[in-house]
């Protein structure tokens, strides 16, 4: 059977669902579409931890489901900017469990990742699914991506 890991780029996925359709997205329903690609053997959720209940209560049922949940602390700058990115650990962890998996799901819209999904097929011939919302995902990263599957209602709470 296929081994697929998942990385979710939660602020990405949140905010983008959130500025086209005015909705959640449903990470019940994702992994009901995801677990029909394969056998899923690594998922992870990476978010930004404001020690907000509402937002521990979505990351427990992020658990629920089957994801690993990595936080890093939000960051507040003085200019009133704020810092809470976790491309590079995405990308680290994705790298890490090349040899362990077939495929890859990205949840993300953000372009910096073109690269990762580029290494992950030309490297480790690894077939990358890509979701992310039309409208707000780089073009370079849907050409990276070996499949490209656009967030639509089916996919929103």
């Amino acid at each position: 059977m296929t081994r697929i890991a998942i990385f979710a780029d939660v602020q990405n996925i949140y905010y983008t669902t959130r500025q086209v359709f005015g909705r959640q997205f449903n990470y019940r329903a994702f992994w009901q579409q995801a677990s029909e690609l394969g056998d899923i053997v690594a998922a992870t959720a990476y978010a930004i931890d404001r020690e907000d209940p509402q937002q521990q209560k979505f990351q427990e049922a992020l658990r629920h489901i089957g994801f690993e949940v990595k936080l890093k602390p939000y960051i507040q700058r003085g200019d009133g900017s704020a810092k809470g990115d976790w491309d590079v650990g995405i990308a680290i962890d994705a790298l890490l469990c090349a040899e362990e998996v077939d495929q890859v799901i990205l949840l993300s819209g953000d372009g910096d990742f073109d690269l990762l999904l580029q290494t992950l097929r030309d490297r480790y011939q690894i077939y990358s699914h890509l979701f992310s919302v039309p409208g707000l995902t780089a073009q370079s990263l849907i050409k990276s991506a070996d499949e490209w599957i656009a967030i639509d209602t089916d996919l929103l709470q």
